[in-house]
Formats: C-alpha cells, structure tokens, sequence
C-alpha cells in the first residue's frame, strides 16, 4: 500500500487569502490540530491551531503566518510505512503527499496509517502476532524466518523499527498464519531471541480489535 492510497479527501488545505477563523472553524469541523497551507499546488507547510490561538485575530490572513514542516512530506508513491517514519519523527498528526512535480495531492493522518497497518497486520487470516526484541547486529530475517517455518508457521508481514530507549536494540514484529505459536517461540528463544510480547489474533471482531489496540499502544503508533 503506497502513499496515495492513504489520501484522506475529506481534509482541504487552507489558501493563503484564507482567514484565521476559516482555518479554526475547519480544524474544530475536521477534529485536527493542524492543516497544510497550498497555494496554486505549492505546498508551503502546515498551520497549526496554537499559533491561530496565539495571534487572536480571526479576520487575519493566513499570509501573516509562518507556517511549519515545509520540509516534511512523503511523496504519493512511497510505502505507508514511510508515512508512519515522517510522522513519528516529526511527531505529527498528518504528512503532506506530493507527486514527482512536487505538486500538492492531499494529507495522510496518522489515523490513516493506523488503519492501514491494521489492515496488513490483521485481515489476511487470523493468526498470532509476536513482538521480539533483539540486537540491531544480530538482526537477520532469514534466520528468524528459517526457526519460524520449521515449526511449520507462516510470516504473513513484519515491520521493524528502531527501539525509542536504546539506539542499539531493534523489535520487530511478526504476524503469523497460526493462532499457536508457543513451538515457534520456545525455538525462538533457544536461539537467544527475546519474545517480549504475543497478541492472540482470532476470528472474533470484536477481541481482534481489542488486541490490536493494545498492539499499536505498545508500539506507541
């Protein structure tokens, strides 16, 4: 799933001739705290609802603002895992998506991308998700794959990123076609392979979405 397709059309840019109380109206109207500034398809930044509450003058141009993150975008045809990295790092609710022109396409939130990891993560099957902690240096998908398939376990998708507390520590996470996974596990940790959390995925809606909460609580998406 690529950048474009996460899109939401529902949010608008603001203009520059727009006023201060337009963009609150909008933002209280769409639940966002922020909202990219486009002028003829040039992408100029984002405004954010404390700098509009700062200046206090509702009739105010948008021009007289400065706005934030010019620099920060995806362009439409990167991966949605690309689109969570710009927003984590930069701690924002939306990202701004670009064509190869740099010209403005629309704004992904980090809603949308919760939604699509969720859907990668979650609607192929019902199955496990494992969550293993490692050395970056000791990292290597083969060999993870190779003590995950003996055990005749599928990886559907996995997704690593950096650990937030320890620059040289990695998780990645592991969803996986079988609901009992505790032979992949032991095998796992026989190999020094440190399981730090499992979420049971079943065929029930109800506790999938439960379980995926606490997934992307844990990951902090």
């Amino acid at each position: 799933m690529i950048a474009s397709d996460l899109i939401n059309p529902m949010i608008p840019p603001l203009k520059s001739t727009d006023s201060v109380q337009k963009a609150l109206n909008w933002m209280s109207q769409f639940r966002i705290h922020q909202l990219p500034l486009v002028d003829h398809y040039i992408y100029k930044g984002l405004i954010s609802e404390e700098v509009l509450y700062d200046i206090n003058q509702p009739t105010a141009k948008i021009s007289d603002i400065l706005p934030d993150h010019a620099e920060v975008y995806v362009t439409e045809n990167q991966h949605f895992y690309d689109v969570i990295k710009a927003t984590e790092k930069n701690h924002l609710p939306l990202v701004a998506v670009l064509n190869e022109d740099k010209k403005f396409c629309g704004v992904i939130t980090v809603r949308d991308t919760i939604n699509a990891f969720a859907r990668t993560f979650a609607t192929q099957s019902s199955g496990a998700i494992l969550v293993i902690s490692m050395r970056e240096y000791d990292y290597s998908m083969a060999e993870i794959s190779r003590l995950v398939e003996e055990n005749h376990i599928k990886i559907l998708s996995s997704y690593l990123e950096s650990d937030a507390y320890d620059p040289t520590m990695v998780k990645l996470t592991l969803k996986l076609d079988k609901a009992d996974v505790s032979r992949a596990i032991a095998t796992l940790e026989r190999f020094e392979y440190n399981v730090i959390a499992k979420f049971q995925d079943t065929e029930t809606p109800n506790l999938d979405k439960e379980r995926l909460d606490l997934l992307f609580k844990y990951l902090n998406l």
